[in-house]
């Protein structure tokens, strides 16, 4: 099992920054591809950026000159972070960590609200 947890949401003017982190605990040497996912009111969720296990990385169109996804390890797990600047009310919505195996199988955190005013 593999436990993902989120911070750093929350409210900011545009044109601000934010830095989400996501802490990953358990069986962390299962983790493949971390990623992160955004889900605003009454919109499905959608993919933001993903960083693979060798660190590559990849990001949807309209963050991919703002925002900035990096992984690392530590001691007691492994933690994601997406360091969002430029926000727009547009990017206004519920962020959520993911996590893929290198079997069949994916977690998911629980979410951290950003709020970006005009």
């Amino acid at each position: 099992q593999v436990q993902l947890v989120e911070s750093g949401g929350g409210l900011v003017q545009a044109g601000g920054s934010l830095r989400l982190s996501c802490a990953a605990s358990g069986n962390i040497a299962i983790i493949n591809t971390m990623g992160w996912y955004r889900q605003a009111p009454g919109e499905e969720r959608e993919w933001v950026a993903h960083v693979t296990r060798d660190g590559r990385t990849e990001y949807e169109d309209s963050v991919r000159d703002r925002f900035t996804v990096s992984r690392d390890n530590s001691k007691n797990g492994m933690n994601l972070y997406l360091q969002m600047s430029d926000l727009k009310p547009e990017d206004t919505a519920d962020y959520y960590c993911s996590a893929n195996f290198v079997v069949p199988g994916i977690s998911w955190g629980q979410g951290t609200q950003v709020t970006v005013s005009a």
